[in-house]
């Protein structure tokens, strides 16, 4: 017994250093993941991770931890807000800008939480003294949003972001794993009820059943992990979103209760949504707009190629040079893109821009895009 109150006062000495240092949410899970772990074999299974090959590759550890850190016997689960303003679906209304998720428009997280981790980390040896850990924020083998759900949290909603009664779903994840056993904490119920508002709205229909997305046509997925060409079937659906999809998130009701945060490194940054502007970024410029930014991760070939689908959708002949000005880019992927919008805004009259533009033109992809607008 006396033990025991040793253990929970050296975990609230833990919990009050993790508010101290930005986390707000705060709560412990065992390790044992056996019903997430089928679940997660069967989504697997079905392909739904599409081309995130780090999924299958990690597939063991996800489902055993003790691969990940032997002897864990408890994982911290935390959370960090990142909502800056109350969102809404005007965005598209505004074709000529760009929409990034809201996660994505300044600091890229990892850099703010991962020191904060480490910091957790010292004060876990401190009181724990010869305690092993080891922790992530969105990188590691993990089946997070399940960990959480255990450790109070929060609950997998049907559109499988994670939701927190009076908070949302707004906030990055993270997690300390650690081989010394900590009293759990009370898991959290579903309050989803017969609401299907994030189904309903979806782009592409991605959330095939409730709790059940298929990533290979989450506009998130597509526009961030998809490497290369974007279906064409999903291209109209993109609109001007050009990293990642909040629109689950944004219909959802539980965020209506969303508390902003005043973190600075979240709050938005000037400059990352013009169109036109970010369609004529060279790599130059594309490191310097988006340094120390999520978005860096898609590289300028990604972006621009995202950009160029929603010039396609935006209606603005005005883009036409700057689209014209992308046959001549060196990646193939961008040139592509631009073929497909430059046909979205002129129809056939396309031809004669890209056929004076593409003249010597090799690359099958490009070459594709170029007999489709002889269709159209």
């Amino acid at each position: 017994m006396a033990e025991s109150k040793d253990i929970r006062e050296k975990l609230e000495k833990i919990r009050r250093k993790a508010l101290e240092l930005g986390f707000e949410g705060f709560g412990v899970a065992p390790p044992d993941v056996a019903q997430a772990g089928d679940w997660f074999r069967q989504w697997l299974a079905q392909n739904f991770d599409g081309e995130m090959q780090y999924m299958k590759r990690g597939e063991a550890k996800r489902l055993d931890l003790d691969l990940v850190l032997p002897g864990v016997k408890s994982v911290i689960c935390l959370s960090t807000s990142y909502f800056t303003a109350p969102r809404t679906l005007e965005f598209l209304e505004r074709p000529e800008t760009g929409d990034i998720s809201n996660y994505a428009r300044n600091m890229d997280y990892h850099d703010l939480i991962q020191p904060r981790l480490r910091e957790l980390e010292a004060c876990l040896a401190e009181v724990f003294p010869g305690c092993r850990s080891k922790s992530y924020v969105d990188t590691g083998p993990i089946l997070e949003k399940p960990l959480a759900e255990k450790a109070g949290l929060g609950w997998i909603g049907k559109h499988t972001n994670l939701l927190t009664e009076g908070v949302g779903s707004y906030y990055f994840l993270s997690e300390i794993l650690v081989d010394q056993v900590l009293p759990p904490s009370e898991p959290a119920e579903d309050h989803c009820g017969t609401c299907t508002a994030c189904i309903d709205i979806c782009p592409t229909g991605a959330i095939v059943a409730p709790y059940v997305l298929d990533s290979r046509k989450c506009i998130s997925y597509l526009t961030i992990e998809l490497r290369g060409e974007i279906p064409r079937e999903y291209r109209k659906a993109l609109g001007n979103r050009i990293y990642g999809c909040d629109d689950c998130q944004i219909v959802c009701p539980w965020n209506s209760y969303a508390v902003t945060t005043e973190e600075p490194a979240f709050q938005e940054r000037e400059g990352v949504k013009g169109l036109i502007e970010l369609m004529q970024l060279n790599e130059e410029g594309f490191r310097s707009r988006f340094r120390k930014s999520p978005v860096k991760r898609i590289k300028r070939r990604g972006l621009l190629r995202n950009v160029a689908v929603a010039l396609g959708n935006s209606g603005q002949t005005e883009a036409v040079p700057a689209l014209s000005q992308a046959l001549a880019d060196p990646e193939p992927l961008i040139r592509s893109h631009a073929v497909w919008a430059l046909g979205e805004l002129l129809g056939k009259k396309a031809l004669e821009v890209v056929e004076l533009r593409l003249s010597g033109e090799s690359d099958g992809s490009v070459l594709n895009e170029v007999e489709r607008l002889k269709t159209v």
